[in-house]
């Protein structure tokens, strides 16, 4: 090269002439001139074409960055599925087959900070989430499974919930918007799978942001209160927008037990049998009827002297029947379950907790081994208040319904029931079983007995609800009771004039009612349960009989009774009454039950619910102060506003404030007027052995536990056991109440382990009538021993002990 080059030398800090100069290109493509410092030999490099590049043709450049970015995409494989649990992982998985890759989120990824508020209530309320510290492995793991995949499927729960979910994991994966698509299935099967994948859709973020407003509505009056609660009463308790309501509700209902004034009042009930089973050997067959008009009018029976002068104007009478009536009624199945009336249905008949209930329902619905099928969805989602069945379901039920059953058992058109629940998601599918065909024969062995039992339960109420309705032939008799001798004693039939007579003005009407099952439509599959069933008011089956035909007194009846105040809630009711209230979702019944149990507000006592002296402690004060808050109706308002954030009719920003003022003002005005209450500390009879002090009760972080007085002179501790007032078997120490891990209750001996005498039944105090072993509660009414395993009605129990007193 003629042509003087320089370039700068590093090594001699200016430039410097190029020796041995040779023309290059750099890997893009670009001439360039590389040689040595003239000087000192180092190195050099210099930019620009020169006159010896003329004639030399360049190399193909290598791929810029955008080039390295298309190649990267090109090396993209398989599509990533991204669902809640390992279990549904494995599920689907199998349906989609090869080219798809399943990871679980493990429920939620991110949510607001637990060491504060964490929602700014200055500006638009706009939340901080974070990636809590057990879920930034797993985050990490499906953003770098993300960018391997050429296609990332949301396929989390379809409900406000699962939405949520699905979004998150958008934010915190920083998911591509471009690569990403939102699927929904209301049940795991291939078809169902198949179907949600060919129509992917794009997130709906009405339904987030419900969710978000919920979650921050709730994080508001969590945070708010609570600390207030903590400063007034005691560390530990908690508040909560929808918990707090549904504790009023509780502790309203025992002050309603207690001031409820029982009042006196008798019945009178006659037993009559026909003449013409007069020579029958043994006891005649009775026919029971009630008094049910006085002179035309409806018997008032306040007291014992009353009631006995009506018996004794009753003596010596004949009984005639003046008026036989029939009719058929038709009695329709129940509609397939809601997520409100399963937790009702199973808590009757199963006895399970609302927590249990949706726990094994998950499980059917996630999907378990059934033998050759593999793994399976046994039921359709099982978060929903709709009751809508889809028609592939119907058509498959009504099938098998006719082979089964026969085609009287189907009806005319297939039912179509109607949601009782306010703002119910009509879109959404009632809880059923994902294939009829898998009756719970078919199954049982391939499922634990939780499981087999709400599959059954599930099962059959589904089936009966696509079956004929039930045909019952009722029967209504009524009986005038001459007084005046109008009829001839012996006969067995009156004149019909008389009967006439009688029939128009009775001094004394009875009535008895029978029915017949003429055919059994679903009730030969299933029949719904009820909360507290009382006397069947169409009776059993009565005898052929006909007008004017004369009736023997037997025996009359005169019956003491009391007016009876409202039930406890069980699980099962409060859950719904919360849903005809409007208060709470489907997917919150479960927690908020387990809350309020869970803080020491309510215990469960043979099945009901009833508030603690804290709960209502905390009931009051929250009253007093947050009425808003408190009220049923304002509760009740705040959900049908989320339902209209779902449905895009409102803007969740607003709805939040709305609420937040005047929260806001009542929270500032409790912080300074709500008095402190100082709670009494319950003594117990244990005597602590590092120090000799009388050991009390106390509220920790799990529930109580039995410490020393003199802390922190004494740190002693134990664990706290509710003693039942039963001695154990074997040993004689007490026996007390306990749960597992999981929360099921047990009975067992307080000297555990040195005595390891336990039982899931409820042990009760009195002895057994046979042998005087130990009995325990077999179900609601009968009482079982362990001893020689005799069963007892436990009011005939009770009243061998009031005997015995």
């Amino acid at each position: 090269m003629s042509e003087r080059l320089e370039a700068y030398c590093v090594k001699c800090r200016e430039k410097r002439a190029v020796a041995d100069p040779q023309a290059v290109f750099t890997a893009a493509g670009g001439p360039a001139t590389r040689g040595r410092c003239s000087v000192c030999g180092t190195t050099l490099f210099r930019m620009g074409a020169t006159p010896a590049h003329e004639g030399m043709t360049p190399p193909e450049p290598k791929p810029t960055a955008a080039r390295r970015k298309q190649t990267k995409s090109e090396r993209r494989r398989g599509k990533l599925v991204i669902v809640e649990s390992p279990t549904k992982a494995r599920t689907i998985g199998k349906f989609l087959g090869r080219g798809y890759t399943l990871r679980p989120s493990v429920g939620h990824v991110r949510d607001l900070l637990k060491s504060r508020l964490s929602v700014d209530v200055e500006h638009n309320f706009e939340p901080t989430y974070r990636v809590p510290n057990e879920k930034k492995a797993i985050v990490k793991e499906l953003r770098a499974a993300a960018e391997s995949a050429n296609e990332i499927y949301l396929a989390t729960d379809p409900d406000r919930e699962g939405e949520a979910i699905a979004w998150h994991l958008l934010e915190a994966a920083e998911l591509p918007r471009e690569r990403t698509h939102r699927v929904v299935f209301h049940e795991i099967t291939r078809s169902a799978i198949a179907e949600a994948f060919a129509h992917p859709k794009g997130l709906d973020m009405n339904l987030v942001s419900a969710q978000q407003a919920r979650r921050i509505l709730d994080r508001l009056v969590g945070y708010g209160i609570s600390p207030l609660l903590w400063r007034k009463v005691r560390s530990r308790l908690s508040a909560g927008r929808v918990q707090s309501v549904t504790q009023r509700m509780i502790v309203d209902r025992e002050r309603e037990i207690r001031a409820f004034v029982p009042v006196e009042y008798w019945t009178i009930a006659a037993l009559l049998a026909q003449v013409t089973t007069r020579k029958a050997k043994g006891d005649r067959p009775g026919l029971a009827a009630r008094l049910v008009k006085v002179r035309g009018e409806e018997p008032s029976l306040p007291d014992e002297a009353t009631t006995m002068a009506v018996v004794r104007a009753l003596d010596g009478a004949t009984y005639v029947i003046t008026d036989i009536r029939q009719q058929q009624r038709r009695r329709n199945p129940a509609a397939p379950f809601t997520t409100s009336t399963l937790q009702q249905e199973a808590s009757r008949r199963l006895g399970f907790g609302a927590r249990k209930a949706m726990t094994v329902a998950q499980q059917l619905y996630e999907g378990l081994n059934i033998g050759d099928e593999g793994t399976v969805g046994l039921i359709t989602y099982m978060r929903t208040d709709s009751v809508n069945v889809s028609q592939e379901a119907q058509a498959e039920a009504r099938t098998y319904i006719a082979q089964t059953f026969g085609e009287d058992f189907v009806p005319a058109t297939a039912p179509i029931y109607k949601s009782r629940a306010k703002n119910a998601q009509e879109a959404h599918e009632a809880i059923r079983p994902t294939s009829v065909l898998r009756t719970p024969d078919a199954v049982a062995s391939f499922l634990d007995r939780s499981q087999f039992r709400l599959y059954e339960l599930i099962w059959k109420r589904f089936v009966a609800s696509q079956m004929a309705p039930a045909v019952l032939d009722i029967t209504s008799v009524d009986i005038a009771a001459d007084t005046e001798r109008r009829l001839t004693p012996g006969s067995a039939v009156a004149d019909e004039a008389v009967v006439a007579r009688l029939a128009d003005n009775p001094a004394y009407l009875f009535r008895a009612s029978g029915s017949v099952v003429r055919f059994q439509g679903f009730l030969a599959l299933y029949e719904e349960g009820r909360d507290d069933a009382g006397p069947d008011e169409e009776g059993g089956t009565l005898p052929d009989l006909t007008t004017g035909e004369l009736l023997d007194l037997l025996e009359l009846q005169p019956d003491q009774h009391f007016t009876q105040p409202p039930p406890r809630y069980t699980e099962a009711t409060l859950v719904k009454a919360l849903e005809e209230n409007g208060i709470g979702r489907p997917s919150t019944y479960a927690a908020i039950l387990s809350t309020i149990q869970d803080r020491g507000y309510v215990t469960r006592e043979q099945k009901r619910l009833m508030p603690t002296e804290l709960g209502e402690i905390v009931n009051d004060l929250l009253v007093e102060h947050f009425p808003d808050v408190m009220d049923i109706g304002f509760t009740a308002q705040m959900e049908e506003e989320l339902d209209q954030i779902a449905e895009g009719e409102r803007e969740w920003h607003s709805v939040v404030g709305e609420f937040y003022g005047p929260f806001s003002q009542r929270l500032e005005v409790a912080a300074e007027e709500m008095e402190e209450v100082e709670l009494e500390e319950e003594e117990t009879d244990e005597i602590c052995e590092k120090c000799g002090a009388r050991m009390i009760v106390k509220f920790g972080r799990f529930g109580k536990f039995i410490a020393c007085p003199n802390f922190p002179a004494c740190r002693n501790t134990k664990p706290y056991f509710q003693k039942i007032g039963v001695r154990c078997p074997e040993d004689g120490a007490e026996l007390v109440e306990k749960r597992t891990r999981k929360g099921r209750v047990f009975y067992g001996c307080s000297n555990y382990p040195d005595c390891e005498w336990s039982s899931w039944k409820r042990p009760v105090p009195q002895p057994c009538l046979a042998c005087g072993g130990l009995l325990v509660e077999e179900n609601r009414t009968t009482l079982r021993c362990l001893q020689c395993e005799s069963t007892f009605d436990r009011d005939a129990i009770e009243a061998a002990e009031r005997e015995a007193v």
